[in-house]
């Protein structure tokens, strides 16, 4: 598994260890997409608790930053 989760790029890599690639071309999509499946996985036992949390923190991290970014351009 991913030893390190701190980035959108390290979640990425999380789901495609398990084979899955996710792109939507709209990164907010595939965040909510994501936080979706890892919550998913995680009441399925196919990952951790701590990995599930802290992969969901990346996540929101990302959507804040991105809601921040769009809300600049207005």
């Amino acid at each position: 598994m991913v030893k390190k989760m701190n980035s959108f790029y390290d979640v990425q890599q999380l789901f495609k260890s398990f084979g899955h690639i996710v792109y939507f071309g709209d990164r907010q999509a595939e965040i909510d997409f994501m936080k979706d499946e890892l919550k998913e996985m995680y009441l399925s036992n196919v990952i951790e608790r701590d990995l599930w949390l802290k992969a969901s923190g990346v996540l929101q991290q990302e959507s804040e930053r991105i809601k921040g970014r769009d809300n600049s351009r207005i």
